[in-house]
């Protein structure tokens, strides 16, 4: 028996699993069109929160934008891997008047947990807020204090989350609600 005749079976397999891999590859490519096609809507979520962003420097400028504008900071702690961090960022956006009563006394801050960066000084300076589970959100003045912790299980109706209770706590942390308490 000569070895440099045998054939290998592995090579004349190739083109034939090569074939049918380039199949399969275009029919999970046609299923997942036809299914976006079919709902009209993206899988697709937009990344809210940037594990590599120096969280620090970044509420800096946002604190220096609230202080311009005569807001407080809204910081939503959470990850891109939380759904309760996403839903209440998609409420939000979807219901006009939390979004409206949100922009006009807030600038809004994503501050990321995660595996790649917990943010654990940042988090330390303002009590911990991560024993609350996620998301929780930080009203700090436009200096950086910490103004309020909100649970946000307590915001929470059902499923999902209540317009009225978000938008009483939006409230109650103006600006303007709280100079008038002095």
């Amino acid at each position: 028996m000569h070895i440099a005749n045998t054939p290998n079976k592995n090579l004349t397999l190739r083109p034939v699993m090569n074939t049918y891999m380039k199949a399969i590859l275009m029919a999970l490519l046609g299923i997942s069109t036809m299914a976006y096609a079919q709902t009209g809507k993206s899988t697709y979520t937009p990344k809210l929160y940037n594990p590599y962003a120096n969280a620090a420097h970044d509420l800096d400028s946002v604190m220096a934008k609230a202080k311009a504008e005569n807001k407080h900071v809204l910081v939503q702690v959470g990850g891109n891997w939380c759904s309760w961090c996403t839903r209440m960022h998609q409420f939000i956006n979807a219901n006009g008047d939390l979004k409206r009563a949100l922009n006009m006394d807030y600038v809004v801050y994503h501050l990321n947990y995660s595996s790649e960066n917990s943010n654990t000084a940042l988090l330390a300076k303002y009590r911990h807020p991560e024993r609350f589970g996620f998301p929780v959100l930080l009203v700090l003045d436009a200096e950086g204090t910490l103004l309020h912790t909100q649970d946000t299980t307590l915001l929470e109706d059902g499923a999902g989350y209540s317009k009225p209770k978000i938008l009483e706590m939006i409230r109650q942390w103006t600006v303007r609600a709280l100079k008038g308490m002095q």
